[in-house]
């Protein structure tokens, strides 16, 4: 499902693939965010860090009528604060979804599945 935006020259379509590779670099540019995870940990291997071609494995995209609803799955550095790095994730991702794409991000859910150690 893609979303689409209606400009005075046309209509504007975005897949939910690029919201998730924008979505997923502006998650990993965080400091302390290792990694992206997969939203389906059993299916895809539970300790398997997504790249930038996966990140849409990781990133659920809704579109609802006041903007996008996005679900980030991230992996956090050990010994992180992750409250502060969950929140620096959700300002940073509504940020670029509205520098980038012009799309407003009505929620960001950001859901931790893993600690890692900052140097594997």
């Amino acid at each position: 499902m893609a979303v689409k935006i209606q400009t005075t020259q046309g209509a504007i379509e975005i897949e939910n693939d690029v919201i998730a590779t924008i979505v997923g670099g502006a998650a990993t540019d965080n400091y302390g965010v290792v990694g992206m995870a997969s939203q389906n940990p059993l299916r895809d291997g539970v300790n398997q860090i997504l790249n930038g071609d996966n990140f849409a494995k990781g990133v659920v995209v809704r579109q609802q009528e006041n903007g996008v609803a996005v679900d980030v799955h991230i992996i956090v550095g050990y010994g992180m604060k992750i409250s502060e790095i969950s929140k620096s994730v959700q300002a940073r991702v509504k940020n670029d979804l509205n520098v980038m794409l012009g799309i407003v991000a009505s929620e960001v859910n950001v859901t931790v599945q893993g600690v890692r150690m900052l140097g594997d």
